[in-house]
């Protein structure tokens, strides 16, 4: 049986919902770690810094677009489980 051509703008949208698909879960594990253990807060700055690190891997050049939706949600987190304010 032979494979049928593959159409590129699939490939391409499935590659991207691929890397969404981790990243999404990559800031859900990031914010489970943090919020329920004992981390220093030095710790999970770094950790933060590295989410953002991977999400510009994954989508290069999409940066406000990270400052937009990720990073408010990890600053939340890290004012609530640290109390900054």
């Amino acid at each position: 049986m032979a494979s049928r051509p593959r159409d590129p703008h699939v490939e391409a949208v499935a590659e991207e919902s691929r890397r969404l698909r981790r990243l999404q879960l990559t800031v859900r594990l990031v914010m489970s770690i943090i919020s329920q253990g004992n981390l220093p807060f030095e710790e999970a700055s770094e950790m933060v810094a590295a989410t953002r690190r991977v999400a510009l891997d994954l989508f290069p050049g999409k940066e406000q677009a990270y400052d937009l939706i990720y990073q408010p949600r990890l600053q939340r987190l890290l004012v609530q489980k640290y109390r900054l304010h």
